[in-house]
């Protein structure tokens, strides 16, 4: 397979819209992965996701495994863990959670995951992601320890998305969370987007097509949907 990473910047040069579904090994089961992935084939899909906050060991490789047999589309992880990494996908989002100060999350568990890492052939693309107030507690605050950005200070998240791209990151993520009760809003995706040269990926509460256009027109270049597909795989009804 090509590199993921420089197909999205190809993509993204011809003005494409990317679509990542985000699939959580936690809440996926097998007995429903055939039919799921047949709406996601026949969708605007253009990516798939896989992570979760918390999951228990070996979940997500057989995931993956039965995934791949099921789609030509690029896997990439999305983990919430080192235990979430598994070389049968094709790349790896390599999380360093900008938005917050607990240092397992910035530094640490990123070198805890070099061991499985240096043995694999995954495409490991170095990702800022950053954690905004969304009106509720999510599991990646809990799991963290960290605290989001506030959804009302627009230039503290420009700000440390900016850091991130000085600091080398490829890809800036921004996260209002799994079950959002407000989607990152089209005010902080705008002033984020001015800021930076690499792509940007907005997810985490995105319910509703207007919702999709409206990330989208704001500047996210690779818009990421779990929970509503979760929830309502009928959905993908409109993403057809």
């Amino acid at each position: 397979m090509e590199s993921i990473y420089n197909n999205i910047l190809h993509s993204i040069s011809k003005g494409e819209r990317l679509l990542a579904v985000l699939i959580d090994p936690d809440k996926m089961k097998l007995q429903r992965l055939y039919g799921f992935m047949k709406k996601l084939n026949n969708s605007k899909a253009t990516h798939v996701f896989v992570g979760g906050s918390i999951v228990e060991d070996n979940v997500t490789e057989n995931l993956v495994i039965e995934i791949k047999k099921l789609t030509r589309l690029p896997v990439i992880l999305f983990p919430g863990d080192v235990t979430q990494i598994t070389d049968k996908a094709d790349a790896l989002l390599f999380l360093s959670l900008l938005s917050g100060r607990n240092p397992e999350y910035l530094i640490g568990k990123h070198v805890e995951a070099v061991s499985k890492v240096r043995k694999s052939k995954l495409e490991v693309i170095s990702t800022g992601y950053v954690l905004i107030e969304n009106g509720k507690e999510t599991a990646v605050q809990k799991v963290t320890q960290t605290q989001p950005l506030s959804r009302n200070n627009t230039q503290a998240i420009a700000d440390t998305a900016k850091a991130g791209e000085l600091l080398g990151m490829k890809l800036m993520y921004l996260e209002a969370g799994s079950g959002a009760l407000h989607p990152v809003t089209e005010t902080i995706i705008k002033a984020v987007k001015q800021e930076l040269q690499i792509p940007l990926i907005v997810g985490g509460g995105i319910k509703s097509i207007e919702q999709l256009e409206n990330a989208y027109k704001s500047g996210a270049d690779l818009v990421v949907i779990g929970t509503a597909l979760e929830n309502d795989d009928s959905f993908f009804d409109t993403l057809c």
